[in-house]
């Protein structure tokens, strides 16, 4: 059997192992659990186009989540818009903020970056905290609408609050974004923006614009979080401020980390785990923050490149043609 052959037969089993879990495992409480995890893997699908493919450290990127989740609860409170067609705004407003915040923000580097990218989170979600009169001020939108599918044989249904529906909507975003993601890596864009990770004075050398594929790494990243964040104002029904900290940034960062920078399944991977890792130590619930901080300190120790990287040690150690996972 070739790669290729093999590659399908692996797809084709994660596809109905995914699709039968809900029937194998039908408690509400693990399939809620499950479904968050996934929401998280999307948000690590799109960072890692911008920290893993590009190298650019963001600690704001819970920002451009808040922002589709807004974007579509406004426009269906204001204006009725469905979920299905208010997806797009919110992932097309998140992508442009995403591009307007790199225009200023990429011309500094390091740690300066780090802070610029982490005040425009916390500045996004003040914002929405103080304009009371759009968004709600710390109450937040309250009736959103869940998404409706229309069915042949069945009519209109309404996916409610039942986690059973969003994880199918999930997988099927997951796997579509995770495929994107995939094809962006190998192609000339994903080639330079490892050459941009690995050496961004040589890829500029080179006659790579650095600048405008930063900006399109952002612009991505930011649409793939405003899909993200539609899903999670369709199944809330409710968002606040509160939902979108800092804290929800470094949790997304330190999934993409730990699956391994520039890996598409190590996000997913890495975003799996760690969004149901605190949920499978509630029983221990005294210790649970420390097993699951020590599990971390643990992998970052014996495998500092991620469950799913592909180098090891430092980034001289990682040819300049490697192409990610």
């Amino acid at each position: 059997m070739d790669a290729l052959n093999l590659r399908i037969v692996r797809w084709s089993l994660g596809a109905m192992a995914a699709l039968a879990l809900p029937l194998l495992n039908p408690n509400p409480y693990h399939l809620d659990v499950l479904t968050t995890s996934l929401l998280y893997a999307l948000l690590a699908l799109g960072l890692n186009l911008i920290v893993g493919l590009t190298g650019v450290l963001h600690l704001g990127y819970a920002a451009f989540f808040a922002i589709g989740a807004y974007t579509y609860g406004l426009l269906n409170l204001q204006w009725h818009w469905p979920f299905w067609l208010g997806v797009i705004p919110a992932m097309t407003v998140a992508g442009i903020c995403g591009v307007c915040l790199g225009v200023p923000a990429l011309r500094v580097r390091g740690d300066y970056l780090a802070i610029v990218t982490l005040g425009f989170g916390e500045i996004v979600r003040i914002a929405f905290t103080n304009l009371d009169r759009w968004t709600g001020g710390p109450n937040g939108l309250i009736g959103i609408a869940h998404p409706r599918l229309w069915v042949p044989g069945h009519g209109t249904i309404d996916f409610g609050v039942s986690s059973a529906p969003y994880y199918y909507l999930l997988c099927v975003a997951t796997v579509i974004v995770a495929g994107l993601c995939v094809r962006l890596s190998r192609s000339r864009v994903g080639y330079a923006w490892i050459a941009i990770r690995e050496d961004e004075v040589a890829a500029s050398c080179a006659g790579i614009p650095v600048l405008q594929l930063k900006l399109l790494a952002q612009g991505c990243g930011g649409a793939i979080a405003g899909l993200a964040g539609a899903i999670f104002a369709a199944k809330q029904g409710t968002i606040t401020p509160d939902s979108f900290d800092f804290m929800l940034s470094v949790m997304v960062l330190a999934m993409v980390v730990l699956g391994g920078l520039g890996s598409i399944r190590g996000a997913v991977a890495g975003a799996l785990v760690l969004g149901s890792l605190p949920e499978l130590l509630r029983s221990v619930e005294q210790y649970r923050m420390f097993v699951f901080g020590l599990s971390m300190i643990l992998m970052m120790r014996l495998r500092p490149q991620g469950m799913f990287g592909r180098y090891g040690g430092g980034r001289a150690s990682r040819p300049r043609h490697a192409a990610a996972s």
